[in-house]
């Protein structure tokens, strides 16, 4: 496994907003509709814990991406 640190880091952002149901597509929409729309909101940043390689790669493949945006194979090894 790879030597290097990996770090993941939680934001909440919560919405006020008249409607019942909010269902945004992305994160760009959330930010149009708290800044320039509507709606009100806050950001705060919640946690920051450390991963290894292992875990980095298991994160980046639970958000649909490929451990290989960190140069990582699917153990957490250094693909480079």
């Amino acid at each position: 496994m790879t030597t290097r640190k990996f770090y993941k880091t939680t934001f909440t952002v919560t919405v006020l907003h008249e409607e019942k149901v909010y269902t945004p597509d992305n994160l760009e929409d959330v930010h149009h509709d708290i800044t320039d729309g509507d709606f009100s909101g806050t950001f705060e940043q919640n946690k920051t814990v450390e991963l290894n390689g292992k875990q980095a790669a298991s994160e980046l493949q639970k958000m649909a991406s490929d451990p290989s945006w960190f140069r990582l194979d699917e153990d957490g090894n250094d693909s480079e």
